[in-house]
């Protein structure tokens, strides 16, 4: 018999709503074994005074404690997987950053088999297809046109594990590529584009769903020329991601976002390099030098020295920042940080909410919105102090 928990006294964020104090969250094993009126255990843990909110799914972040997932390390790989993590990432997803097609497939081969293994949910590559105009703290003599047997080749060297590729669509071989990703079960994402609304729309067509952190690397929303802000906010079919950390968003804009694509549409992410969890200093970025100060990654030399490269944002931060500054309900913010990337990805069925039969996958924070615990998969990565 699986040893059983009962988590009591704690408000628990479900796919129904906020559950208040009198209802307790069952953990047997790995696993989520009930949600309901306040039982006996064989161990209870009385949480009262704090929020319970399912375990955060981050589909868009490049590294972090020092680690990066594109220095084809596992054992880097596992660094940056255990820093977040107990940050309430227990699920993500390992995002590359531009290079040489034959290094990110030496790169896929070490990630797919940590996917494999559970340690991700899959692989994002984020270049090279990508726009010179708005690279961005990508390596631009690296850059190329999306060609779709050089897309299928990433694709093929994950084995299976590619999730999501950014690419520009308005390049040479754009739309067949999309065409392509969408075909093989791999999320396209428009990003790091100078597409225009109208071409934004042709990629949308050919099967884009995803809207690589809106507003970043992508030409501004103007009133005769929209570009590719107001084509992806206003189509259904397109989930947008939002870096919402204080550097790369006016709150102002995320308000926006919310309230034309509504919650069930933003995927908040963190886009962070190695050095979050992390002081200031210099950090490697793929090919790149990074050079983090106050907390702001920015490329130290070379041709786009000065661009922001990446964040060093957790998602605990995001969620604070999302409920006491952006003023979004709870509710919201959950949907963004869980349910809403857990759908895209395809692994709603496990993780993603507080459920029964899903992964006993979740955070605990206090009445300050401050993180004081992280269960995955039923064993605590972070341990509340409850006295």
């Amino acid at each position: 018999m699986a040893e059983r928990t009962v988590l009591t006294g704690a408000r628990l964020v479900l796919p129904t709503g906020v559950a208040e104090e009198g209802t307790a969250l069952a953990v047997e094993g790995d696993r989520i074994a009930e949600i309901a009126p306040r039982t006996a255990g064989d161990r209870t843990l009385d949480l009262s005074g704090h929020w319970i909110v399912p375990g955060f799914v981050d589909m868009h972040v490049h590294g972090g404690g020092g680690a990066s997932f594109s220095a084809g390390s596992a054992e880097e790989a596992l660094t940056a997987i255990r820093t977040h993590r107990a940050h309430g990432t227990t699920t993500m997803v390992a995002s590359t950053v531009t290079g040489d097609l034959d290094d990110l497939a030496r790169q896929a081969a070490v990630l797919s088999e940590l996917t494999e293994q559970g340690d991700l949910a899959g692989i994002h590559f984020e270049g090279p297809f990508i726009s010179p105009h708005r690279c961005g703290a990508h390596q631009p003599d690296l850059l190329r046109d999306p060609d779709p047997s050089d897309v299928r080749k990433l694709v093929d060297a994950a084995r299976g594990a590619a999730r999501m590729m950014t690419l520009a669509p308005e390049l040479p071989g754009g739309l067949e590529s999309v065409r392509l990703l969408a075909d093989h079960g791999v999320i396209a994402a428009v990003g790091h584009t100078d597409s225009t609304y109208e071409a934004t729309l042709e990629a949308i067509d050919a099967g884009a769903t995803v809207a690589t952190h809106l507003f970043n690397a992508m030409p501004s929303l103007l009133h005769r020329a929209p570009g590719p802000i107001a084509a992806l906010l206003e189509d259904e079919r397109v989930t947008v991601e939002l870096i919402n950390d204080g550097t790369h968003l006016h709150p102002s804009v995320l308000e926006l976002a919310f309230a034309r694509a509504g919650a069930e549409r933003v995927a908040f992410i963190t886009d962070a390099m190695g050095a979050a969890g992390m002081n200031d200093g210099m950090y490697p970025l793929g090919p790149m030098r990074v050079e983090v100060k106050d907390g702001v990654a920015r490329i130290a030399d070379g041709p786009t020295a000065g661009s922001i490269a990446g964040s060093t944002l957790t998602l605990d931060t995001a969620f604070k920042r999302a409920v006491t500054i952006d003023e979004l309900p709870v509710e919201a913010a959950v949907q963004a940080l869980s349910a809403n990337p857990a759908r895209l990805l395809g692994v709603a069925d496990r993780v993603g909410s507080l459920e029964p039969g899903k992964d006993a996958d979740l955070v605990v924070f206090d009445e300050a919105y401050e993180l004081v615990g992280v269960m995955h998969k039923g064993t605590w990565v972070v341990a509340p102090e409850v006295r």
